[in-house]
C-alpha cells in the first residue's frame, strides 16, 4: 500500500489568497457601506429634530391666535366691551428643553390684530411663529416661519 502526501505549491497562482487590489477595493466598499448608513442616521436625527421643533412652533402659533380668541369683544354691549383692539404684540419663548449640553430654541410669536370686516364685525388673528435652529458647528439654519390665521366675529 502506497501514501501518497498532498505538497501544496505556494508558488501557484489563484490560491494563494486575495491580491493587495482586492482588499482595497472590498475595504473601500465596506467603507463607503457604513459611511452611508451613518450619514442616514445624522441625516434622520436633524430632520426629526427639526420637526419636533416645527410642530412646537405651530402649537405656539395656535397659541397665541387662542389667547386673542379668549379676549372680550362686544360692541353692542352697554358699555362695548373690547378687550381685543386692533394691535400688534409680540412674545418669545422657549420652543422645548435643550438637550443635555445643547442650547435652548427660542422663537418669536409675532402676534397681529386687524379689522377685516365692519358688517359684520370681523377681526382677523394671525400669528407667525418665527425660529431658528443652530448647527452642531457654528451656524444656524433658519429662520423658520409657522403662521396661523383664523377671523373672529363678535361674542365668540
Amino acid at each position: 500500500m502506497q501514501m501518497r502526501i498532498a505538497v501544496h505549491k505556494a508558488g501557484r497562482k489563484g490560491k494563494a489568497g486575495f491580491t493587495v487590489t482586492e482588499v482595497v477595493v472590498s475595504l473601500a466598499v465596506a467603507g463607503l457601506t457604513f459611511g452611508g448608513v451613518v450619514y442616514g442616521y445624522v441625516m434622520t436625527t436633524d430632520h426629526a429634530e427639526w420637526s419636533s421643533c416645527s410642530l412646537a412652533a405651530q402649537s405656539l402659533a395656535s397659541q397665541g391666535v387662542e389667547q386673542a380668541r379668549s379676549a372680550q369683544w362686544q360692541p353692542q354691549a352697554w358699555p362695548p366691551v373690547d378687550e381685543l383692539g386692533v394691535t400688534n404684540y409680540t412674545q418669545v419663548e422657549q420652543l422645548e428643553p435643550p438637550a443635555a449640553g445643547g442650547q435652548p430654541v427660542l422663537a418669536t410669536n409675532y402676534i397681529s390684530i386687524t379689522a377685516f370686516s365692519t358688517t359684520p364685525p370681523l377681526r382677523q388673528l394671525r400669528a407667525d411663529c418665527v425660529w431658528s435652529l443652530p448647527y452642531r458647528k457654528n451656524g444656524v439654519r433658519g429662520p423658520f416661519t409657522n403662521s396661523v390665521i383664523s377671523l373672529r366675529t363678535t361674542d365668540q
